[in-house]
């Protein structure tokens, strides 16, 4: 207490000292509200020129152009692998045997099957069999012998009747064994000619087609059963080995010519409208971070399907593959540019505003915002093409760093 009165007694005896600390305050506060700066920080970028891209990006998977499948044609085991998964081959080599046992069997009953056949038109077409033709033949003579005795037997009683020496009821009976033998004349020669019916001679065409088509089948398996390469390729699955059993339909070998690709591209519903044949595609593979691939769109979709939980359209690419690194059946990343322009003016796609359909941009001029209204081009996801509206080098606001509006005018000071 004794020094708050010292202290006391200090000031109340030199009361100048306290007039000049108070006014050294009153200019030190002044000084600190006349120094307070107002202006909005800001992100700002540099219209500048360069080249600009629209893409669509997407995913899509690798397939052979020139495909190879051979399948078991039925329940048999594996005789014979001629190659192993990734290898090259050439044209006409033998890559895999098929037990055959049974389907040459088969081929066998129905090459049988097919002579049977054809003896059966071949004695259609000639009246029967030889034995039959033969039999028929020694028949027809006898008939037309008993045809002529009995002609003349009934001449002669009619000879006889007339001198009373037949009586007309032994007349009556030759002419009755005559009218017998013609008949039966008749009907042999009718045999020679028109021996089968209509439905008789379509039996025995229908059977001969029938066992034709089963020796051809049977024929098809059997060349089904040697399976060689159809052209120069790789093959890129295997998926049996050998003495295994295979069911009708399994899969023993793919073999494609890996030279060139198809690339089937999965674009989003909204995106197929920006797409046009030729457009440039690029692949990545993840496999292979450093390598891109190129081409151009082959195909545009005919349809919208559903792909996993998304609605896309199809659309395909062939790419050049001469190292075949590309493989089938990869998913692969997609990059389709619908649209490239080059040394043209820029910003950066935050710069750019939208008010009713007007584009505009800030610029800033002498620390202070200034409206633009700009005309536009294409776009991407980063950058935004100026066709008209700001200069070259022209300074823009990109946004505030403290989130605060901005608008014409407004005094703003440049961040980095």
């Amino acid at each position: 207490m004794a020094q708050n009165g010292r202290n006391r007694g200090f000031f109340s005896r030199r009361p100048w000292i306290a007039w000049a600390l108070g006014a050294i305050i009153a200019v030190v506060l002044l000084a600190s509200f006349a120094s307070r700066d107002d202006s909005v920080p800001v992100l700002a970028a540099t219209v500048s020129r360069g080249t600009i891209r629209s893409v669509i990006s997407t995913n899509g998977k690798v397939e052979p152009v020139q495909n190879f499948e051979a399948h078991a044609p039925i329940g048999t085991t594996v005789k014979r692998l001629l190659v192993k998964e990734g290898a090259h081959v050439k044209k006409g080599q033998l890559l895999a045997e098929l037990d055959a046992a049974s389907a040459r069997s088969q081929a066998a009953q129905a090459q049988a099957q097919v002579r049977a056949a054809e003896a059966d038109v071949s004695a259609l077409q000639h009246g029967g069999t030889q034995e039959e033709v033969m039999t028929l033949d020694a028949q027809l003579i006898k008939a037309r012998a008993d045809r002529e005795a009995a002609q003349r037997n009934l001449d002669a009683l009619n000879r006889l009747q007339q001198t009373g020496a037949a009586s007309p009821g032994e007349v009556r009976n030759a002419q009755a064994l005559l009218t017998s033998a013609d008949t039966q004349v008749k009907l042999l020669e009718s045999k020679q000619t028109k021996r089968y019916s209509s439905p008789e001679i379509a039996r025995v065409q229908a059977q001969r087609s029938e066992a034709e088509s089963a020796y051809a089948a049977a024929q098809d398996v059997l060349s089904q059963l040697v399976i060689h390469a159809p052209f120069d390729g790789v093959v890129y699955s295997l998926p049996v080995r050998q003495g295994a059993y295979v069911n009708p339909g399994d899969l023993v070998v793919q073999e494609a010519d890996l030279s060139k690709v198809l690339v089937r591209s999965f674009v989003d519903e909204p995106d197929i409208a920006r797409l046009s044949p030729g457009e440039k595609i690029e692949l990545t593979w993840d496999a292979m971070a450093d390598r891109q691939w190129s081409g151009t769109v082959s195909t545009v979709p005919a349809a919208v399907k559903l792909h996993g939980s998304r609605n896309v359209g199809e659309t395909t690419c062939i790419v050049d593959n001469p190292d075949f690194k590309l493989l089938p059946n990869i998913n692969v990343g997609v990059t389709i540019v619908t649209a490239e322009h080059q040394n043209v003016l820029t910003v950066p796609r935050e710069a750019l505003r939208q008010d009713d359909d007007n584009p505009y941009v800030f610029q800033i001029v002498n620390n202070e915002l200034m409206r633009r209204s700009v005309q536009t081009s294409i776009s991407n996801l980063t950058q935004a093409e100026i066709t008209g509206g700001v200069p070259e080098g022209a300074q823009v606001a990109r946004g505030s760093t403290n989130a605060k509006p901005l608008h014409d005018k407004l005094p703003v000071k440049v961040v980095h």
